[in-house]
């Protein structure tokens, strides 16, 4: 009798032991949470261009202040994934009050008429933004189709086009820039137009990559260009200058 009671009395005391490590344990995870140490002080945004870092901070649903481990990075990283602006995003907690939040935007790189105006697209066909009259600014224009019933997060599936999408996003932004017109009236005889009026005979949608880089090459030679040029052909191997007469 006297073995059993000293073994209810081990036992209930190993129990009692259990419940204090555990009531410590939340006692100090709750002190850690809600310790003034631990609340966002710090966001640190990288990858913005078109968003600000408020914008961004909105999006995520992240504020100054809050605690940080009862942040939910997944959560405010799946907010920013739900945002058609942003195509890749990352956040991690820096301690003590820290966040650092990185993104990739998606870069509309090519506009299309549609029919009630125009539609900018990124390299993946995805329309990014829908308006009615051409901006100041305007992408490159792809002619030679036209799109209908496509709105704000819909992909255009059109093989030419996609090509041509191909082909300038092997291009920098600064190359891109002096294109203003991809003519896809011909599939097997494309044309890019630059800004100041000279062809770029692209011929059929294929060697892209070589193109491209002959494209970028040209279009830094055409500043420099002593006499006029009429049209460049990349259609074969090696490329052909007609010079204005």
């Amino acid at each position: 009798m006297e073995d059993v009671e000293k073994k209810r009395y081990r036992s209930l005391k190993r129990l009692g032991k259990g419940f204090l490590f555990l009531a410590v344990c939340a006692i100090l995870t709750a002190i850690v949470v809600y310790s003034p140490l631990f609340v966002v002080r710090q966001i640190n945004v990288t990858g913005n261009t078109c968003l600000s870092r408020i914008e961004v901070c909105r999006i995520a649903g992240v504020d100054y202040g809050q605690p940080i481990f009862r942040l939910e990075t997944d959560a405010a990283t799946k907010n920013l994934l739900k945002d058609l602006r942003i195509e890749q995003a990352t956040i991690r907690r820096v301690l003590p009050d820290g966040l650092d939040i990185q993104i990739k935007e998606r870069v509309a790189v090519a506009t299309v008429a549609c029919e009630y105006g125009y539609l900018d697209i990124d390299p993946e066909g995805k329309v990014l933004e829908a308006y009615r009259t051409l901006k100041k600014m305007p992408l490159p224009m792809i002619t030679g189709i036209m799109t209908h019933d496509l709105y704000i997060g819909d992909e255009i599936d059109d093989e030419n086009l996609k090509k041509a999408m191909l082909y300038l996003q092997q291009m920098d932004e600064t190359s891109r820039n002096q294109i203003s017109e991809i003519s896809l009236v011909s599939p097997e005889h494309v044309i890019a137009y630059t800004k100041v009026g000279v062809q770029i005979r692209l011929g059929a949608l294929d060697r892209l990559e070589e193109k491209a880089a002959l494209t970028k090459k040209f279009l830094e030679d055409l500043k420099v260009a002593k006499h006029p040029i009429e049209y460049v052909d990349f259609t074969y191997t090696a490329p052909f200058i007609r010079f204005k007469t």
